[in-house]
């Protein structure tokens, strides 16, 4: 089936989104995402930041769809042409939905730990307005305790719905989901219960903002300050493939490894995650390839270096001459 994205033809199998189709073409047509992921079944569809513009259903059929649909959960059909970076309704009305997700979410990135490697941080600089239009007092929850590894910030959440799927299809016994409706709904455990499983960690990775966090790591170190290296285990409870996020010889903390869409490619469990934080529990194979326009890759071993080689390149081409080569 032929698809064609922002001006981009390919050609996908049947039962392809068109967010799978963008993402096959690459970042730069790919719709943001805050909800959907791709390991974990039924998820998409609730945040709307992944919206386009069907300008042609498909070539038996090219009336255009009438309003702007999700690409997680629309299927593609043959023949059909789609908007997303290059149609204005579309961008404006992202910028719309990234508005509505940020009423209630408190300012707190000076205090977050997600800080860094946020995703609504991302989304709103990329898609949201440089003021609010908010005038009204902001929606506030009383903090409760969920467990010794896992800190629960439900003023920050986005109802993103991520860390109840991990929880229904990762764990035996899930004990948290969505209390209440509408503007009071809430993620929570029943009766105060405790989230203790072999992979309850994983909602910690899941989470696109800084609703959940690692109280093992809590307040130790903003993330582009530590250096992130992969690393392996034999472990029988899960792959053993991990992230180690280090400061000197210090193992501040432990996640899955995730793929350029921030998703983790293999879910790593609580063994892994919490109990070994040192660096002779693991065998290290080597710094972790971080996107040059990640924050986290500032002053970072490989890229400063590949910076510098371009730079001499083109002052090279430009014919300038080395400082110490100078007469």
């Amino acid at each position: 089936m032929k698809v064609t994205i922002d001006g981009i033809e390919i050609d996908v199998p049947k039962g392809t989104t068109i967010l799978q189709a963008a993402r096959m073409i690459g970042q730069e047509v790919a719709p943001p995402t805050m909800c959907y992921y791709s390991s974990l079944k039924t998820s998409g569809g609730y945040c709307r930041t992944c919206i386009v513009k069907v300008t042609q259903g498909s070539a038996a059929n090219p009336t255009p769809m009438p309003k702007p649909v999700a690409s997680c959960r629309t299927e593609v059909m043959d023949g059909m042409v789609v908007e997303n970076v290059t149609n204005k309704d579309v961008l404006e009305a992202r910028k719309g939905v990234v508005e509505f997700l940020l009423v209630n979410h408190p300012l707190d990135c000076p205090v977050c730990d997600q800080a860094g490697e946020c995703s609504l941080q991302d989304l709103g600089y990329g898609h949201g307005a440089a003021t609010t239009r908010y005038e009204f007092p902001r929606r506030e929850f009383e903090r409760i305790d969920i467990g010794k590894y896992v800190q629960l910030h439900m003023n920050r959440c986005i109802m993103c719905f991520r860390c109840v799927k991990v929880a229904e299809q990762l764990t035996d016994n899930r004990v948290h989901g969505v209390m209440h409706r509408g503007d009071a709904a809430e993620i929570s455990t029943y009766i105060e219960n405790v989230i203790e499983n072999d992979f309850s960690g994983n909602v910690i990775d899941v989470c696109p903002v800084g609703a959940l966090t690692d109280k093992t790591f809590r307040f130790k170190s903003r993330v582009w300050f530590t250096k992130p290296v992969d690393a392996n285990c034999d472990c029988k409870k899960c792959s053993g493939k991990v992230r180690l996020w280090m400061k000197g010889e210090e193992v501040l903390r432990v996640t899955a490894r995730k793929d350029q869409w921030g998703e983790a490619e293999e879910f790593i469990c609580n063994t892994c995650r919490f109990d070994r934080k040192k660096t002779s529990d693991w065998k290290i194979e080597g710094p972790t390839k971080v996107d040059r326009h990640s924050v986290i890759s500032q002053n970072h071993y490989n890229h400063l270096n590949e910076l510098k080689v371009q730079i001499l390149k083109q002052q090279k081409a430009l014919g300038f001459m080395d400082i110490n080569k100078r007469p």
